[in-house]
């Protein structure tokens, strides 16, 4: 297998793109960026695919998800398909409509909670807003406000009990300061229509947003030997980062004969539920292959044949074995940071892992030469989900669910080891190239 960055390299990377992508939007356009920098070909949906015939690299956004395959020369109607499966959404806060509000001098931006975040870990922090912004032509741009929020907390004289227990009202508490002065004469829109880069931008022409909060701190390495990567949106920039580096590097390398064809997923509103047309329950993915694969003349029965033969591996973060709630973690199967991606199991197929799902991935990691770690759930802590079932359930590819150990996951800032995220890209480059 071709050798990528080593996991220092890695890492920089990862927080460059991390920085970079502060909405699911941007997400997909700083993939975009590179794909078309490694020589992808960006293909619209709304028109006829022109691919030719032999080996292509290719790449379509759908709003906030991206999907990019690269199609080897060998390739025929019943090729399988081998798909890294990740999300570019993270817990966070979306604005609401009528967003300028405030009292007492303060202005305020009305915002809705979006998925499952940590809400203290939000508190006291230095926020952008980023997104995308609609015109009423039709026409999309993208806005990034650098540091302009905070949820400023309440001191501890004014709730000296703060420390029994902080309840924070989703409503009352949740509405994050940005400026001085009377809402009534004051729009944020237009601030986020003045963030717009390379654009003259009439926030009056704004018929529709889809904006959400990021944390600006900088990513960083830290720890006592510098093995610790603190940052935002490692759920789950961590394996979309690790699916754009792994299939970049494969489509750099000569491809062997009878190689699948390799695809990078990474759908939009995982957190919170995958239902819309980005997302893993919407048809996205379904799109691309049926297409893909009618560009190679395969008969429906053919297309079966290939969905059949194909896997996903659903890259999604999980849990490490935190040291101050060890009770909380299933006695026998305690992830450590750097100790290797994770391969989660659930009985109930919250992720879809499965025994020949399993068995792969522990080949994978071996022919690598990658450590691994498996994730099962205490049986009194209810288990989260990934895309994996809804792929599995959708379209019946074979799927297994891995990825990185986290700390402080859903929390603005979350923690990973610096090994695991370049040990998941390398373990992906060559499911890339593998038969399964």
């Amino acid at each position: 297998m071709p050798s990528q960055p080593n996991a220092a390299a890695h890492i920089q990377d990862l927080g460059a793109y991390v920085t970079a992508s502060p909405s699911s939007f941007h997400a997909v356009h700083e993939a975009a960026r590179r794909l078309n920098g490694a020589g992808f070909t960006a293909l619209d949906e709304r028109e006829p695919w022109q691919m030719p015939a032999g080996a292509g690299k290719f790449y379509v956004i759908r709003d906030g998800a991206i999907i990019a395959w690269v199609v080897p020369g060998t390739a025929h109607p019943t090729t399988a398909f081998n798909i890294l499966g990740a999300h570019t959404d993270s817990p966070s806060f979306k604005l609401k409509p009528k967003p300028t509000t405030g009292k007492f001098g303060w202005l305020q931006a009305g915002v809705e909670v979006y998925g499952g975040p940590l809400l203290n870990s939000w508190l006291d922090r230095e926020l952008q807003l980023a997104g995308r912004l609609v015109l009423r032509d039709g026409s999309q741009h993208l806005t990034a406000t650098g540091p302009l929020l905070r949820f400023p907390q309440l001191a501890i004289h004014l709730d000296r009990a703060v420390n029994e227990g902080l309840a924070l009202d989703k409503q009352q508490h949740m509405n994050p300061v940005y400026g001085l002065g009377d809402p009534a004469g004051e729009d944020l829109l237009g601030l986020l229509a003045d963030r717009v880069a390379g654009a003259d931008v009439d926030a009056a022409q704004i018929g529709g947003y889809d904006v959400v909060i990021a944390d600006t701190q900088a990513p960083a390495v830290f720890g006592a030997k510098g093995e610790f990567f603190a940052s935002g949106r490692l759920d789950n920039l961590s394996a979309t980062h690790a699916g754009l580096a792994a299939l970049i590097a494969h489509a750099a390398a000569p491809l062997p004969a009878g190689s699948p064809i390799a695809v990078l997923a990474a759908f939009d509103h995982e957190e919170i539920g995958s239902a819309s047309r980005s997302g893993a329950s919407g048809p996205l993915l379904e799109d691309i292959l049926v297409r893909i694969s009618d560009g190679l003349g395969a008969s429906a029965s053919q297309r079966r044949q290939a969905f059949a033969a194909s896997f996903c591996v659903s890259a999604d973060a999980g849990h490490a074995v935190h040291p101050n709630y060890a009770e909380r973690h299933d006695p026998a199967n305690r992830p450590a940071l750097n100790g290797g991606p994770l391969l989660k199991i659930n009985a109930n197929q919250r992720y879809a892992t499965d025994a020949t799902g399993a068995a792969l991935w522990s080949r994978l990691c071996a022919d690598a030469g990658i450590p691994y770690q498996e994730f099962v759930s205490n049986n009194v802590m209810p288990c989260g989900s990934t895309i994996g079932p809804l792929t599995a359930t959708r379209l019946g590819i074979r799927t297994v669910d891995v990825g990185v150990p986290l700390l402080s996951m859903h929390s603005a800032r979350e923690l990973c080891g610096v090994d695991d995220p370049y040990r998941l890209a390398r373990v992906t480059e060559l499911f890339f190239r593998t038969a399964a």
